[in-house]
């Protein structure tokens, strides 16, 4: 069965998650420190990451499990803060899912299962590359690369690309992105698929190529693109 890593510094919360996940038929470990959570989350399928921990933040978790490369754990935060620019920083960082407390233990199992089911799913049938040159994408290596150079991706980066590169120039609208990479089990915000976008971007940039080659077309949703278009729709619109 799948390993769940839960961090968590609250003695009563990891209790109930474990006792949770366990029952519903998942293999748990758990950690109450970032060194500990460093530690053991290379073993894990999935971390369920709070974000206040004693030596550090949870943050410090989540980028080093995103510097390790692909294939990594999948992420799902677990955090009493609530507001927006904590999601999105959360969602920038790499995480694949974002749960607010207090929750429900059920709702996280839930959730845990709809995100495992999705990286599941990540393998395709068929093994072809995506190319529109010099970006390429190769699904079943989960490998993205520009003029060569291999580019670090979180698996909801990796599938936004996937997805787009695998029809390049037809115009994706964020609900049917949603619908792709997340199905209809969650409340996710055109604002979600926003956020992916402009770190897709950065990283594309950083690794020498184009935010460019993701166009915003206003109104509707995004496309990749070869052909160069203005610095104004290079941050995301609704």
């Amino acid at each position: 069965m799948p390993l769940v890593l839960v961090v968590e510094d609250e003695p009563a919360i990891a209790e109930s998650l474990a006792y949770a996940l366990r029952r519903d038929g998942f293999t748990v470990e758990t950690a109450d420190t970032v060194e500990s959570a460093q530690r053991k989350a290379p073993n894990a399928d999935l971390v369920l990451l709070d974000l206040m921990l004693p030596d550090g933040s949870g943050f410090d978790v989540l980028v080093a499990i995103r510097r390790r490369g692909l294939p990594t754990p999948a992420v799902i935060v677990l955090s009493s803060r609530d507001a927006e620019s904590d999601r999105v920083a959360a969602l920038e960082t790499g995480a694949d899912d974002y749960v607010t407390k207090p929750f429900s233990p059920r709702e996280v199992v839930a959730r845990v299962r709809a995100v495992l089911r999705r990286t599941a799913s990540e393998r395709p049938a068929h093994d072809h590359v995506s190319s529109m040159l010099p970006l390429q994408v190769e699904p079943e290596r989960r490998r993205a690369t520009v003029r060569g150079r291999p580019v670090e991706l979180t698996r909801v980066e990796f599938d936004l690309l996937a997805c787009m590169l695998d029809a390049p120039g037809r115009v994706f609208t964020r609900a049917v992105l949603i619908d792709r990479l997340w199905g209809d089990n969650f409340a996710i915000t055109d604002r979600t698929i926003d956020t992916h976008v402009k770190a897709l971007r950065r990283k594309l940039t950083d690794a020498g190529g184009e935010a460019s080659w993701i166009e915003t077309v206003r109104g509707v949703g995004y496309r990749v693109t070869d052909q160069p278009i203005a610095q104004r729709d290079h941050e995301p619109s609704r």
